[in-house]
C-alpha cells in the first residue's frame, strides 16, 4: 500500500455519513467510516476515479480535485498539505536532509545562553541535535546517550523514563509519531527516516499502532505536563522556532506562566540541579 492510499483510507475511516451531511439509517457497514463511493460523491468525481486516486493509480491529479477530496474528508490545513505532498509524483532523488543535522556554533551558543530556561534543538526526524543544561534536567540527558539513541521519538517509546517525565504519555507519544508521519515526503525519499520508523515499528507495538492510525501533527506551540521527582508535576508551555538559515532545525523553548506554581517549581528545579551538580 502506498503512503497516499494509507493516508486516504485512514482519513475516510475517521468519518461517518452524518459527519459529512449524508443520510445513514444505522445499517451495518462492511468498512469503518465512509465508503469510497461516498467520498467520490462529496468530492464531485466518479467512484472509479476516486478509487484509482486512493490506490495511487491516478496520474496528473489537478489542484481542484485534490482540494475537493480534502474538503470531502474534512482535512485540516496540515493534513491538506500532506495530501498534496503525497499526490505529487516522486522525483526519485534522495532527501537533501538525509545527513545528520548540525546546529551552527552561534545557535548552540544561543541555546546555552537561554539557560536556566530549558531548550532543545530538534532535527527533521526529531533528532536531539543539542540540548541545554535545564533541558537535560527537565527531559533527559541526551548528551550522555550514544549518538544513535539521541532521538525524541526513539526515547519516547524505548526509554521507560519518558512515561515518568510525561504524565500524559499516550497523548505526547502519539504526537511524536504524527510528527514523523508529517515528515514523510514521497517525492524526496528519506532513508534515515525510513530506517528510524522501521526500527521503532519492530521495537514498539505502541509505536506501530500509532503509526497505523496515520495522524499528522506539527510541533509549533502548546502546553504539556512534565513531572520531575524533585519538584513534582509542572504545566509547561513550549514554543517552536525555526532558525532562518537552518530550516531543518527547530528550537523548542519551555517556559511556565508568570507567577504560576509551575514557574516556581521550574526555578526550584534549576536550583536543585545546580546543587546536585556542585556536589
Amino acid at each position: 500500500m502506498t503512503e497516499l492510499s494509507e493516508f486516504l483510507r485512514s482519513r475516510r475511516a475517521q468519518l461517518t455519513p452524518p459527519d459529512v451531511g449524508l443520510p445513514w439509517n444505522g445499517e451495518s457497514r462492511r468498512v469503518n467510516g465512509l465508503r469510497r463511493e461516498e467520498v467520490a460523491v462529496l468530492a464531485g468525481v466518479s467512484a472509479d476515479y476516486y478509487t484509482r486516486l486512493e490506490q495511487g493509480r491516478a496520474r496528473n491529479v489537478s489542484e481542484q480535485v485534490l482540494a475537493a477530496v480534502a474538503d470531502a474528508l474534512r482535512l485540516t490545513e496540515l493534513e491538506r498539505k500532506h495530501l498534496y505532498d503525497l499526490a505529487r509524483p516522486a522525483t526519485g532523488g534522495a532527501n537533501a536532509g538525509t545527513k545528520a543535522p548540525k546546529a551552527r556554533v552561534a545557535v548552540q551558543m544561543m541555546l546555552a545562553a537561554l539557560d536556566p530556561v530549558p531548550a532543545v534543538i530538534h532535527g527533521p526526524r526529531l533528532e536531539v541535535v543539542a540540548i541545554n543544561r535545564m533541558g537535560s534536567v527537565l527531559i533527559d540527558d541526551f548528551d550522555a546517550m550514544p549518538p544513535a539513541e539521541r532521538n525524541m521519538a526513539r526515547w519516547m517509546f524505548v526509554n521507560p523514563k519518558a512515561r515518568v517525565v510525561y504524565p500524559d504519555w499516550p497523548e505526547v507519544a502519539a504526537q511524536m509519531v504524527a510528527i514523523l508521519r508529517a515528515a514523510v515526503k514521497p517525492r524526496t525519499p528519506d532513508p534515515a527516516l525510513t530506517r528510524l520508523v522501521d526500527t521503532l515499528r519492530e521495537e514498539s507495538a505502541e509505536f506501530a499502532r500509532c503509526w497505523s492510525e496515520y495522524k499528522v501533527f506539527q510541533h509549533t506551540h502548546g502546553t504539556k505536563r512534565f513531572h520531575h521527582d524533585a519538584v513534582g508535576e509542572m504545566e509547561i508551555n513550549y514554543e517552536s522556532l525555526v532558525p532562518p538559515d537552518d530550516p531543518q532545525l527547530s528550537l523548542i523553548i519551555y517556559t511556565a506562566a508568570t507567577g504560576s506554581p509551575s514557574e516556581e517549581k521550574l526555578k526550584l528545579l534549576s536550583s536543585w540541579a545546580a546543587t546536585v551538580s556542585a556536589r
